[in-house]
């Protein structure tokens, strides 16, 4: 007990740290400047320079980068909802024109999230600044107005009002418009540099390049010949030979990229210039500079390189001795922040991993360039002329159709058809549902999407991916926290403290309704606000008292046991917070209507946990906390979040939304001041989180789909600067969250059926995780949540009839679950409980000191053989009993398939021969994710190589002589310990 309480929480903590991040680890702007020989300057230019070196220490020190995820940020599998969600399916299109007379069309389909059984409406809104893209839920009693669409995307008044388009032809403009947000397939310059070259005369004049160049050419792509391909060619002649005869090509999640390489595009003696191989690599967005030579000789600047088209340029040194590679990145002032951000040291002695960070920071920084003035002006002028031009041919068109179809321009998006029409209706939908799905195999083919788009694969283990916590958890969460490695729920059924393999103990009875509570280990206390309305409360409690009687198994609590816990003048409030980052001293805000009333309880030496202190300080610990005033509010606050000043003294502040704003108001004078005003009809105020950015103060302001970030240090007279600065950024979510959980590099929004993830930095999205029935529990430290881990009646005849109706009520579904992970076949549904760890998030590996308040459970299995086996670990994302299912169900899948048992050699060897198909890049494949798919694929690619009937082996009879089934079991286990942990 007194190890528990000896220091602060790792939990807490990381609780606080995760709120903290900098801009530094994406680098920092200089002036470059170049000379010539003569030492005259040429050129100069601003830079943002990564080179990984940003002075962190070892130690957890806020906004410090252990670790690099390496991730396409905005990838097409999750922006090109036109092509994935719409091509192919029976949708709806409507045209119209803004207040502005500016045209815009609307898309909008009822689709299947995918094939979840989750079906929800996909809107895509096209106008000259670009594509907008929103998520609505579907219900089957509530209709759903193109009017109630257009205004949750922020446009109520028209010039005229939306009709919809019912010529099948429309689908291809509209694929034309979504292409404009970019390609998806890539060129990328590579520009070979000797030592001591500093001009780019110099270095496009190299004929040759050296050896350790050619085996990085050789570790970017593959070398094909160009005269007859027919991939992307990036711009080069595949014809006549006149951009050389060979390149560099290969395909990346899905991407083609092509690579200008300068010694292998044409060289002439006389143009000392070599304007050919400038005419490519001078026109690409992004350029690898690869420089022989030491670190001491003269380095590459980006001035060196004459060209106004290239962003963003990729150094990189071979290191011969320690056979490495080191990186360092150059960007253009205007381009914005993009990732993945070099670790620290940018030195990589994995020559794959490198491969992978460094083609996806250059797709990404290609994508990232598109968004500077230069690109962007000219994306938003064509478009602008598309949607346009598509408006003045679409307009006459609509006059001449039926009048009856245009009533629907108001109706619900998917009507029924009128009864007069309704053969011609169905004829029109066949022949839409034709042409989409026969664009959409023309695009594929034609190599102008991403595998990911017309395919679904297994993917990596990413750092988002859930843990099963608890299983079949019958209770509703009202909320929760972490208490070091349990979890403290408040249900309708009390309150109970889980912790993953044990049963759940009751702490409180069902008397005792908490709507809101904080877990502060390192104060041992426990604040919950409880009940509702008149009778509402705040309740503070000692941790070590609550343990304790845990431990002895006394009488649990109930309502009646807790009037000493109360704290005095908070009676009726309906919110309170409290400060993250804990400094002098805990500071509460409770809500009370629109009053705030701020309450502290000092760090002191009383309050310091020894045993001494422990064993006799008094169980309620109310009085320690002290009343300091009140601050009137002109209404009661929605949103409530303390933001720490930089001195602790009297600057801190309070920021709460209300009406259609967010205010500041200071602790110690009661001023508010206004922060941000929500210029639309309807708000829906989200949460507004602190962060801290190099320690100074910053806020995400969360409503409807919009996510501001806004900051507000440093003091200036005593009031806080809230104007807008070139620090404040926003970014929109595709779905309306209800919580929103900050973890730098990410951040997460959660909706009723997925989570949103993605950068702090910039917004840009990551991944959608679709989970049936999500609930986030507890955010502090690790990421709880409730989910359903099986879809009610599944079944591969339901399956297959859903899918193959064409009706636009019923979605179709081409895609594989993503996550949670499904349970077995048959299973009635249920709801788990799913823990994200903290540490995979923030990419640290930690150790917590923290055990759990419940005595440890040691589960131990026997084999048939009658030998003991350790638990198995959690290091693949699945609980035990997971796991014990997996082995139990493939052991019974395989018995049931083979005529005898598979020898354990044999199968170790098949299956390390799978595991090194599926880590080879070259051969494109991914990784699953999912360890029990690895398992039933593994294992049945196992079954159908080694069935009997087609078995060459001549010594069949003699193995199956050797093999006893009663060995089989552990054996499976041992195969699952040492192999597929590898291959996984």
């Amino acid at each position: 007990l007194m190890k528990r309480f000896y220091s602060s929480s790792v939990s807490e903590d990381l609780g606080c740290r995760r709120g903290e991040f900098s801009r530094k680890h994406y680098g920092s702007v200089e002036l470059l400047i170049s000379s010539d020989a003569d030492g005259a300057i040429q050129r100069a230019g601003r830079f943002r320079v990564e080179n990984g070196s940003s002075g962190e220490n070892t130690d957890y020190t806020p906004g410090t980068w252990h670790r690099t995820d390496v991730h396409l940020e905005n990838p097409e599998c999750h922006t090109r909802w036109y092509f994935k969600y719409f091509l192919g399916k029976v949708h709806q299109n409507y045209i119209g024109t803004d207040a502005e007379k500016n045209p815009f069309f609307l898309s909008v389909v009822l689709s299947d999230q995918n094939n979840q059984r989750i079906p929800q409406y996909h809107s895509i809104l096209w106008r000259k600044t670009g594509s907008q893209k929103i998520c609505l839920p579907y219900s089957p009693t509530k209709t759903l107005s193109v009017k109630s669409i257009l205004s949750a995307m922020s446009l109520d008044k028209f010039e005229k009002s939306p009709r919809e388009i019912f010529h099948p032809e429309i689908q291809k403009d509209l694929l034309v418009l979504e292409e404009q947000e970019g390609s998806v397939n890539f060129k990328f310059g590579v520009l070979y540099a000797k030592d001591g070259q500093l001009t780019d005369d110099e270095m496009f004049s190299n004929e040759t390049g050296s050896e350790s160049f050619q085996r990085f050419l050789h570790l970017l792509g593959d070398t094909i010949t160009l005269k007859g391909w027919s991939g992307y060619r990036g711009g080069l002649d595949t014809k006549n030979d006149t951009t050389g005869t060979c390149s560099i090509y290969t395909v990346f999640q899905g991407h083609e990229i092509m690579f200008h390489v300068s010694t292998m595009l044409p060289y002439s003696r006389e143009n000392k210039q070599q304007v050919e191989r400038k005419r490519h690599i001078g026109n690409d967005i992004v350029t690898i500079i690869f420089q022989e030579g030491e670190e001491s000789s003269p380095a590459f600047k980006p001035s060196m390189i004459r060209s106004h088209f290239t962003h963003i340029f990729a150094l990189v040194r071979y290191n011969k001795q320690n056979d490495s590679y080191r990186l360092k990145i150059f960007s253009e002032e205007s381009v914005p922040l993009f990732g993945p951000p070099l670790p620290s040291p940018p030195v990589f002695t994995n020559h794959q991993e490198f491969r992978d960070f460094v083609l996806v920071k250059l797709i990404n920084g290609e994508k990232a360039t598109l968004e500077t003035p230069t690109f962007s002006q000219k994306r938003q002028r064509t478009l602008d002329m598309l949607i346009r031009s598509l408006y003045q041919d679409m307009m006459p068109d609509l006059h001449k159709v039926n009048n009856m179809l245009n009533r629907r321009s108001f109706s619900d998006v998917l009507p029924e058809s009128p009864k007069s029409t309704r053969k011609k209706e169905e004829a029109r939908q066949a022949e839409f549902v034709r042409l989409g799905q026969a664009l959409k195999l023309k695009t594929t083919v034609k190599g102008d999407t991403t595998a990911n788009l017309a395919t679904t694969s297994f993917c990596k283990k990413e750092p988002w991916e859930s843990q099963s916590f608890c299983s079949n958890f019958p209770h509703e969460v009202v909320c929760a926290d972490s208490w070091g490695q349990s979890l403290l729920v408040s249900t309708d059924a009390g309150i109970l403290l889980i912790d993953d393999g044990q049963q759940s103990v009751q702490v409180f009875d069902k008397t005792l309704q908490i709507k809101q509570m904080n877990v502060l280990e390192a104060l041992d206390l426990l604040i919950a606000r409880t009940d509702k309305g008149k009778d509402s409360r705040i309740l503070v409690f000692r941790l070590s008292a609550v343990q304790k009687d845990i431990k002895t198994k006394k009488i649990i609590r109930s309502k009646y046991d807790c009037r000493e816990n109360k704290l005095e003048r908070t009676k009726g409030c309906h919110l309170y917070a409290i400060n993250t980052h804990h400094g002098s001293e805990l500071r509460i805000v409770v809500a009370i209507r629109n009053k705030l009333l701020l309450v502290t309880k000092k760090y002191n030496s009383h309050n310091t946990l020894t045993s001494t202190s422990l064993l006799s300080s008094p169980e309620s610990p109310v009085e320690e906390f002290q009343y300091i005033r009140e601050i009137c509010l002109s209404d009661p606050p929605v949103v409530m979040t303390l933001v720490d000043g930089p001195t602790g003294d009297s600057d801190n502040m309070i920021c709460v939304a209300y009406r259609h704003q967010f205010d500041l108001v200071s602790e110690s004078t009661g001023e508010s001041y206004r922060l941000h005003h929500v210029e639309t009809n309807r708000v829906n105020f989200v949460a507004a989180i602190d962060v801290y950015e190099d320690g100074e103060a910053g806020l995400l302001l969360c409503y409807n789909y919009v996510c501001q970030y806004r900051k507000v240090y440093p003091f200036s007279g005593g009031s806080p600067l809230v104007q807008p600065s070139a620090y404040d950024f926003h970014f929109s979510w595709n779905q309306v969250p209800y919580a929103v959980v900050c973890a730098f590099p990410y951040v997460l929004a959660f909706t009723t059926d997925s989570i949103e993830i993605r950068l702090v930095v910039n917004g840009n999205l990551v991944h959608t995780a679709v989970v049936p029935e999500l609930q986030l529990v507890a955010s502090r430290s690790d990421i709880y949540f409730k989910a359903t881990a099986a879809v009610s009646g599944s079944s591969d005849s339901s399956s297959k009839e859903m899918s193959s109706k064409s009706s636009p009520q019923t979605p179709t579904a081409y895609e594989k679950p993503e996550f949670p992970l499904p349970s077995l076949e048959g299973e009635v549904p249920c709801k788990n409980l799913y823990k994200i760890p903290l540490s995979n998030l923030v990419g640290r590996s930690i150790e917590r000191p923290l055990k759990s308040p419940l005595a440890p459970k040691v589960i131990t299995t026997t084999t048939s053989s009658g030998i003991t086996c350790l638990p198995v670990t959690h290091s693949l994302s699945l609980s035990r009993m997971e796991i014990k299912e997996i082995a139990s169900r493939t052991r019974k899948e395989l018995l049931g398939l083979l005529d005898e048992p598979i020898l354990k050699t044999e199968s170790a060897q098949k299956l390390k021969k799978v595991s090194r198909r599926q880590s080879d890049p070259k051969q494109g494949a991914v990784r699953s994710s999912s360890s029990d798919r690895i398992i039933s694929s593994s294992f049945e690619g196992c079954c159908e190589r080694r069935h009997p009937s087609t078995s060459s082996d001549p010594d069949t009879s003699a193995n199956r002589e050797e093999s006893s089934p009663s060995s089989y079991p552990f054996q499976l286990i041992s195969l699952y310990d040492e192999d597929i942990i590898d291959l996984k």
